[in-house]
């Protein structure tokens, strides 16, 4: 109990750590999902950072053009001025004409001010921008960096518990071993003494089953004829087969049956691995097309087991008909008939697939790394295997001739039997050195094809398995040979029969009876007939009462009486079988109270039996053991009941035993019932063990990719940083640039403002010259034209 409140303990507190984990998952994907948010923003500050450099050069590049257009009007006006000086004395209008370039440049300047003014708030805007959005991304940074140091001490303690949890688990596991062995001992000893009772048990139980099997089979065969013991009615008997014939026979075609399947399995291995050849070579499909041939050829070999497998099969069946109870002759193995019928399919097929063999291998020859030597050795193949197809389509007319027996219209004699096995035996040989043949020149084929440079490696691991294929057909041929040749003279000889009873069998004439499966038929149908006999007679309804039946039925009145009848009937049948049902409760309670005593006594023993382990094991080893004399005397005395346990099976004392015998039996059931308790719970502890083992290398796997990631993560926040730091420098730089430049600018106006203050103040003054000089003009006008 203390162990199991000490394992639920351990499960609790990894239950908890189990449902921390997910949480630490969380707060990682959710630092993962930030970081990636950070790296974005700072992707996207690097992209106004650029765009603000890119309007500063513009900026410096349209400073530098009001600049050079200042210098150029400063040079217009100086010239202008000039100009003035030199040309006083020219006409009135020209002197008018003079402030118009002036103003045009006034207004120019003010328009540049005016964008000059503007320009320097949007520097203004952005930086101030700027600096706002760099201290939000600090503050974020700064809180993940905190939130990560919180969860890495979270991750730290978790790590340090389950080490703790593992070692105290490896301590218990270490513990738990010891108690093992200690029980595993004491199962040997306990094993050793339910081995030499089951082994007795055994041997009783072995006898009385033959005994019974013979008496049975005695009373099942033998029972409706023993009519042996007289000859008179012993020759009125049918004559039955020698068995130890049927024997033999059943043993030959079994044996048949496994060379078969041998034959078909090394036949399916050579088409397939042949398949996946002629894939391969000449053409691999990737590099160069399969042609059309190649492409059919592989669908055929594909199809080898829809022909191949029936024929096996077939085989089977017929082997699984033959019984001892019949003779199995030619003349009656029906069931021969769809196995030669199946090997003409697969023949049929053979043949259908020779010619895409032959044109295989003239693609392979029409190959230009194909060399002379390999194309005389492809031709040799291509001989051998239509030689092959020949020797089977032979094999094919000797099995359907076989078959053939069987059948009404068959007008072969006896005495041909055995010329038929002959030229089969024949067949099988020549099969036998034509696939040796092919497995020759497939073998010489091969080694000349592995010399060219142009063979891969995969060509030549599927050349070594149609030749290993080859070689298993070679064998199975040559022992199906050896078997047909080995056992020719029994297939050849005919089956002799003898009278019931008697132990000499007699050849049969030539145009004798001869033994027929409907024979067993017949006879199992007069046993069941007089087993039948022998059986109680079912109950049965008169003629007379089944005719005033149907009167009745046929009237509605008397059908209503009738149906009622049957209802009260069946009212006390359920009265009955609720009678019924009440006393079998009433003995379910019963057993149920017994149950429960025993169940307390077992408790009590076991109290017993744990005060006693307390005591030297020696006390108690004398206890249990118990000489023959007294279990021969206890026997005399009363009755044993043999019951299973878990472990053997034990005696249970029913009465009149005495005490040593029935403390011995309950310590050993104590004892027994222990040890399964025992290694249930090592099974348990083996089994929690490795998932604890599992799951602690899954989660400190698990913390390796954190650390992983965790270093990712400080070397990108290390980049990050750097990468802040030198926008910082950069827009401290460029911020100073600008406000030299403004500061410049700004002098640069004042100064322009000054100079066109003076040159507004001169035209003004000329202006007022040359009004002054019209009034006198005018007045001398027009005195003179007075």
């Amino acid at each position: 109990m203390a162990d199991a409140q000490k394992y639920q303990k351990l499960a609790t507190e990894y239950a908890k750590l189990k449902a921390q984990i997910p949480v630490l998952k969380k707060a990682y994907i959710e630092e993962q999902a930030a970081c990636n948010e950070l790296k974005e923003k700072l992707k996207e500050c690097e992209q106004s950072v650029r765009k603000y450099e890119q309007e500063v050069d513009s900026l410096t590049f349209r400073n530098q053009q009001l600049s050079t257009r200042v210098l150029i009007l400063q040079e217009e006006l100086d010239e202008a001025e000039a100009s003035k000086k030199k040309h006083k004395h020219k006409h009135d209008t020209s002197a008018v004409n003079l402030p118009s370039p002036s103003s045009v440049y006034n207004e120019e300047l003010m328009n540049k001010i005016q964008e000059n003014e503007r320009l320097h708030k949007q520097v203004a805007e952005s930086n101030q921008k700027y600096q706002s959005r760099v201290e939000e991304l600090e503050r974020s940074v700064e809180d993940y960096k905190r939130k990560f140091s919180q969860h890495q001490e979270v991750l730290d303690t978790t790590v340090q518990k389950d080490k703790s949890q593992i070692d105290k688990l490896q301590e218990e596991k270490a513990m738990l071993e010891v108690k093992c062995q200690k029980l595993e001992k004491d199962i040997k000893t306990c094993r050793s003494r339910t081995d030499l009772a089951e082994n007795q048990l055994k041997t009783v139980q072995f006898h009385l089953q033959r005994q019974l099997e013979q008496a049975n089979k005695i009373i099942a065969d033998k029972l409706p004829f023993i009519d042996t013991k007289n000859r008179d009615l012993n020759g009125l008997n049918l004559p039955t087969h020698d068995r130890r014939h049927q024997l033999q026979a059943r043993e030959l075609v079994s044996q048949a049956t496994n060379h078969m399947t041998e034959l078909i399995q090394a036949l399916s291995n050579f088409y397939t691995y042949s398949e996946q050849r002629s894939k391969i070579y000449p053409a691999d499909g990737t590099h160069e097309p399969y042609s059309p041939i190649n492409v059919q050829y592989c669908k055929y070999l594909h199809e080898n087991l829809t022909y191949l497998r029936p024929v096996e099969q077939s085989l089977k069946h017929f082997l699984s008909t033959l019984n001892e109870d019949s003779l199995t002759t030619l003349e009656t193995a029906t069931e021969l008939q769809p196995f030669a019928v199946n090997f003409k399919k697969m023949v049929a097929y053979m043949n259908k697939l020779l010619p895409y063999q032959l044109r295989s291998i003239e693609e392979e020859c029409a190959v230009s790394s194909c060399t002379s030597s390999l194309e005389s050795k492809n031709m040799e193949l291509h001989a051998s295997l239509k030689h092959l197809t020949a020797v089977f389509n032979k094999l094919d007319t000797y099995v359907e001739l076989l078959a053939a027996q069987s059948s009404k219209s068959c007008c072969h004699p006896q005495k041909n039997h055995a010329h038929f096995f002959s030229h089969l035996c024949q067949a099988l040989k020549d099969l036998n050195n034509s696939v040796r043949e092919v497995s020759k020149h497939y073998n010489s084929k091969v080694s000349l094809e592995h010399q060219l440079p142009t063979a891969t490696q995969k060509l030549k691991t599927t050349d070594e398995c149609v030749v290993s294929s080859l070689i298993s057909l070679v064998t199975c041929t040559g022992k199906f040979s050896a078997f047909l040749s080995g056992n020719l003279e029994f297939f050849g000889q005919s089956a002799g029969y003898r009278t019931r009873g008697s132990s000499i069998g007699t050849e049969v004439p030539a145009e004798g009876p001869r033994s027929n499966p409907a024979i067993v038929c017949y006879r199992q149908k007069a046993a069941g007939y007089l087993g039948s006999l022998a059986g109680p007679v079912p109950d049965s309804v008169p003629h007379k009462v089944a005719v005033q039946n149907r009167q009745t039925l046929l009237s509605s009145a008397e059908s209503k009486e009738g149906l009622s009848k049957q209802l009260v009937t069946s009212q006390q049948r359920v009265g009955k079988l609720e009678q019924e049902k009440e006393h079998w409760m009433l003995e379910l309670q019963l057993l149920q109270i017994k149950y429960d005593n025993e169940i307390q006594k077992v408790k009590k023993l076991e109290k017993e039996v744990s005060l006693r382990q307390s005591a030297p094991r020696d006390s108690i080893e004398d206890n249990i053991s118990i000489t023959p004399k007294d279990r021969t005397a206890s026997s005399n005395s009363g009755k044993l009941l043999i019951t299973s346990a878990l472990l053997g099976q034990l005696d249970q004392v029913t009465g009149g035993a005495s005490d040593s015998e029935t403390r011995e039996i309950l310590i050993k059931n104590h004892f027994t019932k222990r040890i399964n308790e025992m290694m249930l719970q090592h099974q348990q502890l083996d089994s929690k063990c490795v998932s604890f083992h599992s799951e602690v290398r899954a989660l400190h796997k698990q913390l390796q990719i954190a650390n992983k990631v965790k270093t990712l993560a400080e070397e990108e926040l290390k980049s990050t940083s750097q990468n802040l730091a030198q926008l910082k420098d950069e827009l401290q730089t460029t911020t100073k640039s600008y406000e030299g430049q403004l500061s410049m600018m700004s002098e640069h106006l004042a100064g322009m403002n000054e100079k066109l203050t003076q040159q507004k103040d001169e035209i003004d003054d000329l202006r007022s010259q040359l009004s002054t000089a019209k009034v006198p003009s005018s007045k001398s006008s027009k005195k003179s034209r007075k």
